[in-house]
């Protein structure tokens, strides 16, 4: 059996509390786990690039690792950048919605 870091199951009670914060509340939770969901997407970024430098001046340790570095860091990009579209998406219909 493989670890994959980063990964981590979320309980059925962990959910029901991140549920119950979200609608009692005035949208903080979001915001933060938003914030939160974008610094590790920052992390992943330097870590590429570090790995792409070690890889321009030969100063590599570990291929496989920095191979590997740098596809967690694109697709964490790409997996932003669906969820920016997305709620660009919902906002402007949200804006063309008739009240």
């Amino acid at each position: 059996m493989t670890n994959i870091n980063g990964v981590s199951s979320t309980s059925t009670a962990d959910l029901l509390k991140q549920k119950s914060q979200v609608a009692s509340g005035d949208g903080s939770a979001f915001a933060q786990e938003l914030k939160n969901a974008l610094g590790e997407v920052n992390e992943l970024q330097e870590t590429k690039e570090e790995a792409l430098a070690d890889l321009a001046t030969g100063q590599v340790k570990d291929l496989h690792q920095a191979a590997l570095a740098i596809g967690k860091a694109e697709t964490s990009m790409k997996l932003m950048l669906e969820i920016r579209n997305k709620a660009l998406n919902a906002y402007k219909e949200l804006g063309r919605t008739q009240l």
